[in-house]
């Protein structure tokens, strides 16, 4: 497979060094993406980048995942309006950790392929490097007219940021830059991949690696990912989608995907999965037949979970979609665990009920008015339910006066009433 051809027909190519497809076609390349361990979870932002190095590997190439444990120290002012706040030591090699997880989903570490993946840590050849040292080595080779000149300086310096740009961040690029010249001298480095707001950091890289010891190294970015309808990709109503589940459910991580819209379906397929050119082409040709059907929402939302967590979270994702959204009984509901329902249940209307009150029988009637305001009056409530309109737990009113009792109450708590076909409560006893 031809690494640059992959990445043009799923359009993940923004700007490129001349020599760059040359060389990934004349001999194995290894090539870094670099992420700042600034959360203990990799969010969907960080994705691209990602699929970037799983195909890179997936063409022949050696993929090098590098984490920031030093620069993260600092923060990138790269497309920030604002200084980040500076995480220590000891958080930053829990996030380290964490991190390294989650990327042995995208990527193979352990095989003895010449071509495995390896997770290399800036902080490893950075924690014994002196700043007189770092300013004689490798601060001498680049001019602070070269720095200033970058973009990402520039809009700071020119009123985008309220306070600036401080000594600590202006540093960043040169950091990043000595990043890719060790990576070159100690693992042969020839390519950086980021990003487009990262081109100023990595042509710095090259520049140094250029002005030291004079070796050939290429540039490689990919374009921001961006909805169709502008918003910010990756970010819904609670903040970022994350790739942990306990930041992000495995049920909430699918709908994410499920719900986008039929050009940014498109898109994303292409870019956030494996799925080959032909078949793409044909899910996108049948999806265009007949939209109604989602049909590329449902494959690109199906690999994309399996891919960050299992086949299982995927098929239990599906299951409790058809809770709210479907046809799913009794029994697919009996069957949740708590944070499963919590996440199904995000959104929907809640209500603290009594637990005495439920323990000793209570009149579903007198649930659904007095203890939770499901309904506005009782009469409304029996006349909905004598028309077969309400249920609890997925299951149909035999009558308004059903006696509910304890042994109603879900994973010992909750109880899911349900009035019409599409407006459901939550009900929490306490």
């Amino acid at each position: 497979m031809n690494f640059i051809e992959e990445l043009k027909w799923r359009g993940m190519i923004h700007s490129m060094m001349p020599g760059t497809e040359e060389i990934l076609n004349k001999e194995m390349v290894t090539a870094y993406v670099g992420i700042d361990p600034t959360a203990d979870s990799l969010h969907i932002g960080h994705l691209c980048g990602i699929m970037m190095l799983r195909h890179l590997q997936r063409c022949g190439h050696k993929p090098l995942a590098l984490i920031g444990g030093a620069t993260g120290m600092i923060g990138d002012p790269s497309g920030k309006s604002q200084e980040r706040n500076l995480l220590n030591e000891e958080t930053l090699r829990h996030n380290v950790e964490c991190i390294k997880k989650q990327l042995s989903h995208f990527l193979d570490f352990d095989s003895d392929a010449p071509n495995h993946a390896e997770l290399v840590n800036n902080y490893d050849w950075m924690k014994n490097f002196t700043f007189l040292d770092f300013a004689r080595e490798i601060g001498k080779h680049i001019t602070v007219n070269y720095m200033m000149a970058k973009d990402s300086v520039q809009k700071r310096l020119n009123g985008e940021a309220r306070d600036g740009l401080s000594f600590t961040e202006f540093t960043y690029q040169l950091l990043q830059g000595y990043d890719f010249l060790y990576l070159n001298e100690h693992k042969n480095c020839k390519l950086q991949m980021g990003g487009s707001d990262q081109w100023g950091n990595i042509t710095t890289g090259a520049e140094l690696i250029r002005r030291t010891s004079g070796n050939e190294v290429y540039a490689l970015t990919c374009p921001l990912i961006t909805k169709a309808d502008g918003g910010k990709f990756g970010k819904t109503e609670s903040g970022n989608v994350w790739l942990s589940p306990e930041y992000t459910s495995p049920y909430t991580f699918y709908q994410f995907w499920l719900n986008v819209s039929d050009e940014d379906a498109a898109k994303y397929i292409k870019i956030f999965t494996s799925l080959p050119k032909d078949e793409i082409d044909a899910l996108i040709t049948e999806h265009a037949e007949a939209p109604h059907l989602r049909l590329l929402q449902k494959r690109l939302a199906k690999e994309v979970t399996v891919m960050v967590h299992s086949e299982e979270d995927y098929n239990a994702a599906v299951e409790a979609s058809g809770i709210l959204f479907g046809n799913n009984t009794h029994d697919a509901l009996m069957k949740l665990d708590e944070r499963m329902l919590l996440a199904i249940m995000d959104g929907v209307p809640q209500f603290e009920v009594s637990r005495d009150a439920i323990a000793a029988g209570i009149r579903c009637v007198d649930l659904l008015t007095d203890q939770a305001a499901v309904f506005p009056s009782k009469g409304e409530m029996r006349k909905m339910s004598q028309g077969g309109g309400v249920s609890i737990n997925k299951e149909k009113l035999d009558a308004f006066d059903q006696t509910i009792d304890a042994s109603y109450l879900l994973n010992g708590k909750y109880i899911v009433a349900q009035k019409g076909k599409k407006n459901y409560y939550l009900l929490i006893a306490k």
